[in-house]
């Protein structure tokens, strides 16, 4: 949902992503955890369908976005998401791991940066996301 914030959409990534496991699972060298093989996978096939879709169509935000007064969580959800979406690729990457609860020293391992770095980063990213949520009233 991080990605392409369409709960049809990331359905049918998180099964196209299974598939691409079970094709490759014999070339799994084990020089890693399984999990964090697959959330590699998972991530590098979000990236490049993002890619295809921006080729394909531009998505545009609503012009007047602070005018909705009274939203359901379904709807801060989606803006939450489409927030995370225009953040740059590693923050990306990141923040989706970091909501899915996986312990940040695997995030370091994934993502190929230091544990501490991972801490920094987060701390900035949400720092990011809040201030786009005051920016459009979504604040509470």
């Amino acid at each position: 949902m991080g990605y392409v914030n369409d709960q049809d959409r990331a359905k049918d990534l998180v099964q196209e992503t299974f598939i691409a496991v079970w094709k490759n699972l014999s070339g799994f060298r084990n020089e890693s955890k399984l999990s964090t093989w697959i959330y590699r996978i998972a991530t590098n096939h979000c990236l490049r369908a993002l890619e295809k879709d921006k080729r394909i169509t531009k998505v545009e935000m609503p012009e007047n976005i602070a005018a909705i007064e009274e939203e359901s969580a379904e709807e801060k959800l989606a803006f939450l998401y489409s927030a995370i979406a225009e953040l740059a690729e590693m923050e990306r990457i990141i923040i989706s791991l970091e909501l899915e609860g996986l312990p940040q020293a695997q995030i370091a391992e994934i993502t190929g940066l230091g544990a501490g770095n991972i801490r920094v980063k987060i701390h900035r990213i949400k720092e990011k996301l809040a201030i786009k949520f005051r920016e459009h009233g979504r604040f509470e």
